[in-house]
């Protein structure tokens, strides 16, 4: 089964299927040090990895198991970074958000809008009861956007992934599709 990847926008936002071109600054953002602080994986240093990232992005629509897009801001096209849904389970109604974005893009609200973008795709075009996401302990700016949108805490992944040497924790946290309030719509910081 099929999950076409979705084009969507929003107010300063277009979210849409990643495409060849986006391999330069989707590699500049994931080899970040600052940005892949909180990550589970070490920032890439080949930028083959965009290439193989693109590409499974387009194997997960294809298999039906998710659907990540590349994030541009409306007003100049400019890359943002990425938000989408991962391991797709059609039988459960259930999915898992993820998104990353360019340290420039931070503290502009763009993360929550993205997110928010992404909920109202997955609550009313595949019909998911829930959603999860998971965020390091350490990184409060996520932890702030997932519960802006919605999001409530469940628990703490304890020691859940060693990077680099370093141990750290992750917090899960869920949104039911009864707790889901689409007329929410963030808005844009002041």
């Amino acid at each position: 089964m099929t999950l076409p990847t979705p084009e969507l926008h929003t107010a300063r936002l277009r979210l849409r299927p990643f495409a060849d071109s986006d391999a330069d600054a989707l590699h500049t953002m994931h080899s970040s040090t600052h940005v892949m602080r909180y990550w589970d994986s070490p920032p890439w240093t080949e930028r083959t990895r965009a290439q193989r990232f693109i590409a499974v992005c387009r194997e997960m629509a294809d298999e039906g198991t998710g659907a990540r897009l590349a994030i541009e801001r409306a007003s100049d096209g400019a890359f943002v970074g990425w938000c989408g849904l991962t391991g797709w389970n059609a039988d459960f109604r259930s999915a898992s958000l993820g998104y990353c974005l360019t340290e420039a893009m931070w503290g502009h609200g763009f993360a929550t809008e993205a997110a928010h973008a992404v909920l109202k795709w997955a609550f009313d075009t595949l019909d998911l009861n829930r959603v999860q996401a998971e965020a390091d302990t350490r990184n409060a700016a996520s932890a702030q956007v997932l519960q802006k949108v919605g999001f409530v805490r469940e628990g703490t992944l304890r020691e859940d992934c060693i990077v680099n040497g370093d141990v750290s924790d992750s917090w899960v946290f869920g949104l039911l599709r009864r707790e889901w309030q689409p007329s929410a719509t963030p808005s844009a910081p002041r």
